[in-house]
């Protein structure tokens, strides 16, 4: 017996949802700002807790805000340590939830940061609408603190 969805729309969400995901992540892995400036909507609800002792951790709500987050990154930390696996990639609808393990080492000090990290992110009309990441945020200010 085949199974019908109760609402046709909610497929069609998901699969956009994991197209505009999918091309985020490779457009994050290529370093392609553009890209990501074009796949954040113009209005974006940013969370990643604010900590004074990280320099690319800042309130940021526009497409262009948040795309240049990680072109910061790459200025404060060693790219060849920079490691990040998804090992979880959930799709319902308008919802992306990606789980992981990131980590890597800040220029300046030359200390290491790791840990899990969970992302949450909201495609609206084929754009990114909400980023909220959550990640081990003493291991990064410990290795952005001088010794």
């Amino acid at each position: 017996m085949p199974i019908k969805s109760a609402d046709p729309t909610a497929s069609s969400a998901t699969d956009t949802t994991r197209h505009v995901v999918q091309e985020f992540l490779a457009a994050r892995m290529a370093g392609d700002v553009e890209r990501l400036v074009a796949l954040f909507a113009d209005d974006v609800d940013w969370l990643l807790a604010e900590n004074p002792a990280v320099p690319w951790i800042r309130p940021r709500s526009t497409g262009a805000e948040c795309a240049a987050q990680f072109t910061e990154l790459a200025d404060h930390t060693v790219a060849e340590d920079a490691r990040a696996s998804v090992d979880t990639f959930l799709v319902d609808g308008t919802d992306a939830v990606l789980m992981g393990y990131l980590s890597g080492t800040v220029r300046a000090t030359g200390k290491s940061f790791e840990g899990p990290f969970s992302l949450r992110l909201t495609v609206e009309e084929g754009r990114i609408t909400r980023h909220h990441l959550y990640e081990n945020s003493v291991s990064i200010a410990e290795a952005c603190t001088p010794s």
